[in-house]
């Protein structure tokens, strides 16, 4: 046996996501780019704000006396200082200590330093589906394992569901929101009645449950909806998120873990994290973009290029008679597979060259998933093949 059981296993179950994005790469060699409609990957094709070049620029040029040396695990302390006034003011917040941030490699990084903190060996992960793909892998690489829970028709939280899957080994709850897949944003009113369910089987069980929002897509909505703070309704809360979104950066792996000031033994966690963050092996967050966020922390790509694309993808689809709700968030619309087998519909697109990522992907099977940051003659492009398939169906 040349490589562990556990990774053969993740492999056989690896991304789908990825899988989708392999298969256009072969249709686009094989047809030609311009022929083939890649709607498959999360890739935001808008470019970085101008004040981020900028401060790219500055930072890079820096000669500051040892500037390339080690720094704290947690970040350096101006860009935790920049990111702690960011997050009380995105969580609408008093106070939030820069010693409660955490930079991290993106919110993969983040995610992974929170399990390894957290979880105890057979510790579970409640999360509610759909949900990225990713998330069971970094529970596993911490022994956690994840417990999937339904959501209602139109992707909010069945509270329901939450409440008869929280037992003895419930450690955490992971929300995502905007999500990913659906684009969905859970309200307010959802969220404090989270945490009120959070209160009550925290205290019946004896131990902390701590609820977890995965938040890279916060600054991609539309038509002025606001995403509510989990901060506001729970004590122990953890806020996870990056700049790959909000700043079309995803390569340069920048995020961070943002603790409540009011999470109890908050000092131990954040601690534990520092920890973690290090033997992980990620050690600090890239020294380069840490130097460079302070400066460029309230920009953001042009919001509105990608509602004119998520009207353009709506119009086209609903006329051609496909079925979904459109997302207030985040960048990808996940519609109902005609006929129900959204293997078989995702296999007839690709005939059509067109690449979206099954339901199943993200344990949702019925559904397909289509990634709208790509150029407008990709979404043009793909209607008349989205139009030939729903028609076999």
């Amino acid at each position: 046996m040349t490589i562990a059981n556990h990774i053969k296993e993740a492999l056989a179950g690896s991304s789908l996501i990825r899988q989708m994005f392999e298969k256009g790469a072969e249709l686009k060699k094989i047809h030609g780019p311009d022929k083939v409609f890649d709607l498959s990957l999360g890739n935001p094709n808008l470019e970085p704000p101008p004040e981020f070049l900028q401060a790219l620029v500055t930072a890079a040029g820096s000669t500051e006396p040892e500037i390339h040396g080690y720094m704290p695990n947690t970040g350096y302390a101006s860009t935790r200082k920049a990111v702690a006034d960011f997050v009380a003011e995105q969580h609408g917040i008093k106070n939030m200590p820069p010693d409660n941030i955490i930079m991290t490699c993106g919110a993969a990084g983040a995610l992974n330093v929170t399990f390894k903190t957290l979880l105890n060996p057979g510790d579970e992960v409640i999360v509610p589906t759909p949900y990225f793909v990713e998330y069971g892998f970094y529970a596993a690489n911490s022994n956690g394992r994840l417990i999937t829970v339904k959501t209602n028709p139109d992707f909010t939280l069945n509270l329901s569901a939450v409440e008869e899957a929280i037992g003895e080994k419930t450690k955490i709850l992971l929300i995502n929101s905007p999500n990913n897949p659906t684009g969905q944003i859970y309200s307010g009113k959802s969220l404090d009645a989270l945490g009120e369910l959070l209160r009550k089987k925290s205290r019946e069980l004896g131990h902390t449950i701590y609820l977890v929002s995965d938040e890279p897509y916060r600054r991609i909505v539309y038509e002025g909806v606001t995403v509510p703070s989990i901060f506001a309704g729970y004590a122990e809360s953890i806020v996870i998120t990056s700049f790959s979104k909000d700043l079309s950066i995803p390569g340069e792996r920048i995020g961070y873990i943002s603790v409540s000031p009011e999470l109890s033994e908050h000092q131990e966690v954040l601690t534990g994290m520092a920890l973690t963050n290090r033997t992980l092996g990620f050690v600090n967050a890239p020294a380069l973009m840490q130097r460079a966020l302070p400066a460029a922390i309230h920009a953001r790509v042009n919001i509105e290029e990608y509602a004119r694309k998520r009207k353009l993808l709506c119009d086209g689809l609903a006329a051609a008679g496909y079925e979904f709700i459109t997302p207030p968030g985040a960048f990808y619309l996940f519609p109902k597979c005609p006929g129900g087998n959204d293997t078989l519909f995702v296999e007839a697109l690709q005939e059509e060259k067109i690449i979206v990522v099954p339901g199943r992907a993200f344990n949702c099977p019925g559904f397909f998933r289509i990634a709208f940051c790509v150029d407008d003659r990709t979404i043009t492009g793909s209607m008349p093949g989205f139009r030939a398939a729903l028609e076999r169906f």
